[in-house]
Order: C-alpha cells, then structure tokens, then sequence
C-alpha cells in the first residue's frame, strides 16, 4: 500500500534510491520538487525503502516521503500512486527510475493523471506520458519514436535539474590556476563495486607538488570503514567526507574531479569544473561519449578492472596542463545556465493551465 496525504498544488514524485541503483534519480527529482516548493505548491516523494540519510534530507526540505510497499515499478505500484493522486487531487505525477515502463506510465494516464517521465535512454516501448524529460546533452527526438501524439519532450541540457545550492552559486565565476593540485573525487551516491577504494592507490601515485585530495562518499555508500582505512594510510593530503550537503561549496574549492559519469555530471558543468568521468554502468556511457565529444570532460571508459590503471596518468594531466582545464571548463559551463529547474517547473504549469 501507498500511504500519507498530499493535496492541491502538490507535485507526486515517484523515484527510488538503494545501494544498487545509487542517488542520483532522487537527488535530480529533489531540484525539481525545491523549483516546485519555490513556485508555490507542495512536493511529495513516494519512495520503496530509501535509505535514511536520503529521506532525511528529503523532510529537512520540507517534502513528505511516503512509502511504497509493493513492488517497485509494477502495475500494483502504478495503480496504488495512481489511486493515492486521485484521492488526493495531486496536480502532476514525477516518475523517474529504469524499473518503470511503458505498463506504468499507461497506468497512470488510464487514471486521468498528468504524468511528467523523467527518462535518459530511451528505456521504455512506448511513452505516454503528457512529459518526457530527458536533460541529457545526447538527447534527441530519435529515441522517443514510439509516443503518444500528446506527448512532448523536454531534451537536452536546456532542462538540467539542479538543486537550489546550486543556484547560489550562479555568479561565480571559476579561476583557472597555472598548476591543478586539489582533486574532487565521487563515485555517485552508492558506488556498490566501491570504485572509489581502486582510485585512492591511483591518485597517491600522482607526481604534483601539494596535491590535496578530497574523497565524498555518498549517504547510502556501504564502504565506509575500507574507505576509512585506505585514506587513513595515506598521507594528510587525503581526506574523507560522507553525504555532503555543500556539494557546490566543494566543487568550487576542486581545482579538477574523478567523477563517476552519472547525474552528478551537469552539476560539475555547472560549477564549470574541470573532470575526467568514469563509464562505471552502461546507462552512463552516452553521457560520457557526449560530453567529450563537445569538449566538455574527459572520458575514461576502459572497464572497471583498468581504472585505478589508466585513471593516474590523464589526472596529472589534467592538473599539469592549464589550457586543458581552460578549455574544459570554459565549454562545460556553456551547456548548463541553472535556469533548468524553472522551465520545467514552467511546462508543467503550462500544460495545466490549458
């Protein structure tokens, strides 16, 4: 059952996070929500079992976090946040996540629901969503072939979701030094294969004088205590923070960042932050390829196995070369203008009103 109370104005936010599939659906849902929240309604999460420290950010926001406790992504599940909507007179239905399908979106519309999919690959048969968001840079009409007449899309970097932190931050303006030395490193919110332990060996090996190296394990990452003991042996250039809430005040101090190439990608094209990204999943692989091809970051994409091998080498230089981090910086910035949040929040206040 799906249970809690949600009313007028109010956005229904259907995303999941674990170990497995990390943060970053909830955390990009979360953007929204906030741009939501600052319009004027009221946002809602209902969530399958979310890790503590994600419904707690989730309530410090101000948002209520329902449960689901049926199987995530089945028709149950549709039907149960379709009757939960219905009940309540819930403006608009968020659904993000690879587990729902072209059944489950088909379930809400057949509610009389107006439903936005939040979307990155093409996963789903068929779409009738009256919304599909798709903030990615390699997005185009392409993967959306089979669609409601209706249904319209939202693609491209035009509609990045970034949370309200990020805004702050919209007038700074990043300074690039003659030699890098401070390197960011997040593997995503989970980071199960505990990547982020293989590229620790890799970065003491680097050759930059005061070299400072700041690890961010996120809040459902279940490797804290081998994390500890690898930074712990290292020298006190390493230091270890866990489930960070001034993630924009890090990347601005980041002179470069060893990223896992997932949502966390647009927040570092934000911050105009120079980044090698890691292909840690297969869903990761065409936002990496995108974003290299546009100049925007390197890729690394040699198999989990090669990381902490190949990842030495472009880091230092990445840090050894400043018209590489200029140039990375300069076009990473150009794809994103923080002005995403709003205009989604504007489409769907459009579609409502018609």
């Amino acid at each position: 059952m799906v249970g809690g109370v949600v009313g007028e104005g109010t956005l229904l936010i259907r995303a999941d996070a674990n170990v497995a599939m990390g943060t970053g659906h909830v955390m990009r849902c979360l953007a929204l929500a906030q741009a939501w929240q600052d319009a004027g309604g009221k946002s809602v999460f209902a969530m399958a079992e979310p890790p503590p420290p994600v419904r707690e950010r989730l309530l410090s926001e101000d948002m209520e976090v329902v449960p689901v406790e049926i199987q995530p992504g089945s028709r149950e599940d549709a039907r149960c946040v379709a009757e939960l909507a219905n009940r309540r007179a819930v403006t608009w239905v968020v659904v993000d996540g690879y587990h729902f399908d072209a059944d489950y979106q088909r379930e809400l519309k057949n509610a009389g629901l107006q439903v936005l999919f939040v979307d990155d690959n093409g996963h789903a048969s068929y779409y009738t969503a009256d919304l599909v968001l798709n903030q990615n840079a390699h997005a185009d009409e392409s993967l959306y072939p089979n669609r409601e007449p209706y249904t319209r899309l939202l693609l491209g970097a035009r509609y990045v979701l970034l949370r309200r932190e990020f805004q702050l931050w919209r007038q700074w303006k990043r300074v690039i030094p003659p030699a890098g030395r401070r390197v960011l490193v997040s593997m995503g919110g989970s980071d199960p294969g505990n990547l982020t332990a293989d590229v620790i060996p890799a970065l003491k090996s680097i050759q930059v004088e005061g070299l400072e190296v700041v690890v961010v394990a996120g809040g459902s990452n279940p490797h804290l205590e081998p994390l500890k003991r690898a930074i712990g042996s290292s020298d006190g250039g390493f230091r270890l923070l866990k489930d960070v809430v001034n993630m924009p005040e890090i990347m601005a101090w980041a002179d470069v960042m060893l990223a896992a190439a997932g949502s966390i990608c647009w927040e570092i094209c934000a911050m105009a932050l120079p980044a090698l990204l890691v292909v840690t999943a297969s869903n990761q692989r065409h936002v990496a390829q995108r974003l290299a091809a546009l100049g925007a970051a390197r890729t690394l994409d040699s198999g989990t196995e090669r990381i902490a091998i190949d990842s030495a080498p472009l880091m230092q230089r990445l840090l050894e070369s400043q018209d590489i981090r200029q140039s990375l910086s300069s076009r990473a910035r150009e794809l994103v203008d923080m002005d995403g949040s709003a205009r989604v929040v504007s489409a769907l206040r459009d579609l409502s009103d018609q």
